[in-house]
């Protein structure tokens, strides 16, 4: 694969889904897919894949449709099927343990309790490959996580998810044009100065 990058947004698949927390992978796809002008096509197993350029480079942007807790199966298959060397792959997904508004890039580790990252790191039989992790916060009653990541952000949050998400955009571009080391540079360290 001719690609410097393929940048995967963990989500669910349906419009009912579409605003809920965890879909903030898919949020970011999807703005991606819409600044540079990216379709998105069924191709290659239960995934939708578009390919183009960001800022000149070369990507290919992924959403699973196996719903979450089975991403793997997708992104495993894709990964495979063109060979991608695990280096080049950008997993974007919500997670509880960071507040609305911060991302966090890291090069590889544990899946931290997220059930799509366990199944793709189940999937591909290692926890070495780059992450990019969105904060949803983690403001639910015990027992209460499931209701929590399925729903939508409130009013209140979304200024921060918003430039949590545009900053996790530049961060995509960045790695794909740059590599993790220069995005994680940049995007880590503006997320922790807020």
């Amino acid at each position: 694969m001719a690609v410097r990058a393929l940048i995967v947004g963990l989500g669910n698949p349906g419009p009912q889904y579409a605003q809920t927390r965890h879909n903030a992978g898919f949020m970011v796809v999807d703005r991606l897919a819409e600044r540079y002008g990216i379709t998105w096509r069924s191709e290659r197993g239960p995934s939708l894949l578009g390919w183009g350029q960001l800022e000149g480079c070369p990507v290919g942007l992924m959403k699973p449709l196996t719903f979450m807790n089975r991403s793997g199966v997708a992104v495993g298959e894709v990964v495979r099927y063109y060979r991608l060397p695990l280096e080049r792959l950008l997993v974007i997904y919500d997670d509880l343990h960071l507040p609305p508004g911060r991302i966090r890039l890291r090069p590889g580790g544990s899946a931290g309790g997220h059930n799509g990252v366990e199944d793709i790191i189940r999937a591909l039989g290692t926890t070495n490959f780059p992450r990019l992790r969105i904060g949803i916060g983690h403001a639910y009653a015990r027992g209460r996580q499931a209701d929590y990541v399925l729903s939508p952000f409130t009013q209140e949050e979304w200024p921060l998810v918003e430039a949590a998400l545009e900053r996790a955009c530049q961060a995509a571009v960045t790695f794909a044009c740059e590599g993790l080391a220069a995005a994680m540079n940049r995007y880590n360290r503006a997320a922790s100065l807020e």
